[in-house]
């Protein structure tokens, strides 16, 4: 059953550090940079020495948000790492840091690495957008710097976050650090992140949740979906009553 839009519903998530109320209405599912240049082999994240094969286990988890989020109107934004082809939003700094094979905007095997419109900027398969979704292009770690993202939160009403993608300790906790300070109250799906260092991806979520919730919550795709699947269990046990 595909619930509208717009409807007013409220589900309880369990998370820590204490189970959070979110009004579906005013909640976006944000995926973050799952990008073939950071999951596939040949791209960036590999060429910096990574094993990309911690980031897989965050696909399923967020496939089934994605689809739970679509039926009920919940509204998405993915975002992409990466940068114009002339490479002016890419600081020198950014460029030359580390000792990668391949540096950004260098050829690889899915085009030149980070740069938009090319085969490996782009998102995965498994997680593609809808043509409806909304895409952001960012050239920095956080989703709002040098963005239109905080314009389009504001347009749609949004004051939650449910936020998952990779990596857990960068992009990730950028874009809920920088959402915090602009006070929206973020989610972060636990099994739908991931690190190439498994030791950063649990310090990344233990400092999300830590001193009472200082940036915001932690929870697991589970514990979402049981929260959106018993709202609407309730919705329509009311309406079968009517």
């Amino acid at each position: 059953m595909v619930m509208d839009s717009r409807q007013a519903s409220t589900g309880t998530v369990i998370a820590e550090p204490v189970p959070i109320d979110l009004e579906w209405s005013t909640t976006a599912l944000v995926i973050i940079d799952m990008q073939r240049d950071f999951m596939e082999p040949g791209g960036f994240g590999e060429t910096l020495g990574n094993d990309i094969s911690q980031l897989a286990r965050a696909v399923k988890p967020i496939a089934a948000l994605l689809e739970a989020a679509r039926d009920r109107g919940i509204l998405v934004v993915h975002t992409r790492e990466g940068h114009s082809p002339d490479l002016s939003d890419a600081p020198p700094a950014k460029i030359e840091r580390g000792a990668p094979s391949l540096r950004i905007g260098d050829p690889g095997p899915m085009g030149r690495i980070l740069i938009r419109g090319e085969a490996g900027h782009d998102i995965i398969s498994e997680l593609y957008p809808l043509d409806s979704e909304i895409v952001i292009d960012k050239p920095g770690k956080g989703a709002f710097y040098a963005t239109e993202f905080g314009d389009v939160l504001q347009k749609y009403g949004i004051e939650n976050l449910l936020v998952c993608g990779v990596t857990t300790e960068v992009c990730v906790n950028t874009t809920v650090r920088e959402a915090n300070d602009r006070g929206y109250r973020c989610v972060v799906i636990s099994d739908g992140c991931a690190s190439y260092f498994p030791e950063f991806h649990e310090m990344g979520l233990k400092m999300i949740k830590a001193q009472g919730g200082i940036f915001g919550w932690v929870t697991d795709s589970a514990s979402v979906l049981k929260a959106m699947q018993a709202e609407t269990s309730n919705n329509l046990a009311a309406g079968a009553s009517r």
